[in-house]
């Protein structure tokens, strides 16, 4: 009896090795539960062997098995996945004959792209409606069950459905093995998708539809336009609402806005998509930014460059560009017998500087920087204000080394990275370590030790980081620096690679102390990544309001009155005088109203002079995020203590 009551028990093994035994025709489901009650509440998936299945998949013996929760970023990924399926639901119910294309979740949320019958549009009105419905699909706790179908009976399911039908061909014209699966809500509702889903709609419900925009059928212009509608789901109210919170915040600090507001930036339709021109006070900040970058690496021993803006193409094949990044480039321009091109990267001139002299191992590390302009054509459809441009300012260094100084130039890289960024109020930092892809250039020792020496400098910083295993380029292994905004965001930043192949194409060299001549390693470096890009990561990190070494305008004097602008003018001339940015408003307007206008320009310190002041030598203050302005402060004290700020940086 015991021996056959062994026979239909099953063993899988759980993420930390211990076993789990289970009757035989178990689920993950059943594994929830028997691991425990609250397990068994949160889960929303499985990992069986690797792969995510439904709940409701039976266990096999020796399986390795993980539950999937609804708060993990697989789980969410799942929830936002099943509510885009009952988002399609509730629109076929409400436009019968109604089109879905495909519905995929994305970063924080979902879409799907539909087509309405007779070209209808969806306004803002039917996202009310369609959340009413999708709601009471919830409430009805339909359970999404799997089906699994032959091509042919796909096409015959779908039949009113040409995109569906186009995928299902694609599928099969691609040589797939696996048989097309669907899921199905209710008798009239079924869906193409590969899953998994929740078991049941009842375990959603945290949601929020946000907007609809236009879409082509597979990105294709020449394809139909589509209507997108995005959405976001979590695995709580509160998550939720948290969420929707950053979304309002993202809204008020976005960039682009910023940018207008402030008088720092436009587009001009003249020049362009993605190409910028800063006004006085963006090209102000842009100047802070870039001469705080110089002397910081003329500081730590980098040596300034300049290289011209266009090429021959020979240069670009030589590196290599104009065969791996030419849809990238700007088209060439031919004169006089060649092409020249925009150039897309400063590295293939910083090694011309190389290569122009014998390089002796006694002069390296040697570490060459430049605030080089460079130009990229991106696609129009993924430009967005500063912080994806067409023409970029790089705080671009390239270092050369011998192999000896390798971990120490990129343990002191990482850190002088982080130094820099710091001096700018950002100190919340993660990395990721890229290493050798499967398809590979160059000597396996070569990759070896640049990503040992990487992984060191990682672990010397003592900032988290993942390793990202086979996701570097395939000629060089990269560390990519990301830090989080104020709120929340993750932006990449910082880009270190060790590369393995320049050297080699254009033939660099040093005199080693064998008198042999040897090849040097040569390390990319972009700190800011982009000067433009950075002043949008500023920009918003600060909501505008930057700290007051980099404001534009750090101070407004406020005469009271009209008797009161020549003290007003005597204390910005002192200000001027301690090297402060000032600007005097004139009493040509209410007190009140010149007070918010200098709130609104996010103006550090707003200083008020009136008859006290004038009699005293002192000034009001009102200090930037302080809700309780100052009153009879000693003007020379108000001097010491904006330039005590701008000198730490604050």
């Amino acid at each position: 009896m015991k021996d056959q009551q062994l026979e239909r028990n099953i063993t899988v093994v759980l993420p930390d090795g211990s076993e789990k035994a289970l009757p035989e025709g178990a689920t993950a489901a059943d594994l929830a539960r028997c691991i425990g009650k609250r397990l068994a509440e949160d889960a929303v998936a499985a990992l069986m062997d690797g792969r995510e299945v439904d709940l409701s998949t039976p266990l096999r013996d020796r399986a390795h098995a993980q539950i999937v929760t609804a708060g993990s970023e697989e789980g969410r990924y799942i929830l936002r996945h099943s509510t885009a399926h009952v988002m399609a639901q509730a629109v076929v119910d409400l436009w019968p004959g109604a089109q879905f294309a495909i519905g995929p979740p994305v970063a924080d949320g979902f879409y799907y792209d539909f087509a309405l019958p007779g070209g209808a549009r969806f306004t803002d009105e039917d996202l009310v409606l369609i959340e009413a419905r999708m709601r009471e699909i919830i409430a009805e706790d339909q359970p999404f069950v799997r089906e699994e179908l032959s091509v042919e009976e796909g096409l015959d399911l779908f039949s009113d459905q040409p995109f569906k039908q186009e995928i299902i061909r694609s599928v099969e014209s691609s040589g797939a093995t696996e048989p097309i699966s669907s899921y199905r809500n209710t008798d009239h509702f079924v869906d193409l998708c590969r899953g998994p889903h929740v078991p049941s709609t009842g375990r959603l419900g945290a949601f929020k539809l946000l907007r609809v925009a236009g879409a082509y059928w597979r990105g294709d212009e020449r394809r139909p336009q589509l209507q997108r509608i995005y959405g976001t789901a979590w695995e709580s109210t509160k998550a939720l609402e948290d969420h929707l919170h950053r979304l309002e915040e993202a809204e008020r600090r976005d960039h682009r806005k910023l940018g207008q507001e402030l008088d720092l930036f436009h587009f001009p339709t003249e020049i362009g998509g993605g190409l910028p021109v800063f006004h006085p006070k963006g090209g102000l900040v842009r100047h802070l930014l870039e001469s705080f970058s110089k002397q910081e690496h003329l500081a730590a021993g980098y040596q300034l460059v300049w290289t011209p803006h266009i090429a021959k193409s020979t240069l670009f094949e030589t590196s290599g560009h104009l065969q791996w990044y030419a849809d990238g480039m700007y088209p060439p321009m031919d004169m006089e017998g060649a092409s020249y091109y925009l150039k897309p990267m400063n590295c293939p001139m910083h090694i011309l500087i190389y290569r122009d002299s014998a390089r002796s191992y006694r002069e390296l590390p040697l570490r060459l920087f430049e605030l080089g302009t460079v130009y990229r054509f991106e696609r129009s459809g993924v430009l967005h204000g500063l912080a994806r441009v067409r023409s970029l300012t790089q705080d671009d260094s390239h270092i050369f080394c011998t192999p000896d100084q390798l971990e120490g130039e990129l343990s002191s890289l990482v850190q002088f990275v982080l130094d820099i960024l710091g001096a700018f109020g950002l100190t919340d930092f993660e990395a990721e370590l890229s290493t050798r892809p499967e398809k590979f250039v160059g000597a396996l020792d070569d990759w070896e030790r640049a990503t040992a020496a990487l992984r060191a400098a990682l672990d010397s910083s003592g900032i988290p980081y993942e390793v990202a295993e086979g996701e570097g380029a395939f000629y060089a292994p990269k560390l990519d620096i990301h830090l989080r905004d104020a709120i929340g965001r993750r932006w990449q930043v910082s880009t270190l690679q060790v590369d393995l192949q320049l050297p080699a194409r254009f033939e660099l060299s040093y005199i080693g102390p064998d008198n042999e001549r040897h090849q040097p390693y040569m390390i990319h470096r972009a700190l800011f990544g982009s000067v433009e890009r950075f002043f949008a990561i500023l920009l918003e990190h600060y909501a505008g309001a930057l700290p007051t070494w980099l404001s534009p305008v750090q101070v407004c004097v406020l005469p009271v009155r009209d008797s009161h602008e020549p003290y007003g003018f005597q204390v910005a001339a002192r200000l001027e005088q301690a090297q402060l940015r000032v600007e005097l408003y004139p009493a040509d307007e209410p007190l009140g109203a010149r007070i918010r206008k200098a709130k609104l320009a996010k103006v550090p310190w707003v200083l008020v002079v009136g008859d006290e002041d004038l009699s005293k030598g002192t000034v009001g203050v009102n200090r930037r995020g302080s809700d309780r302005p100052e009153r009879n402060v000693v003007l020379e004290e108000v001097v010491s203590r904006i330039a005590f700020e701008v000198d730490q940086h604050k």
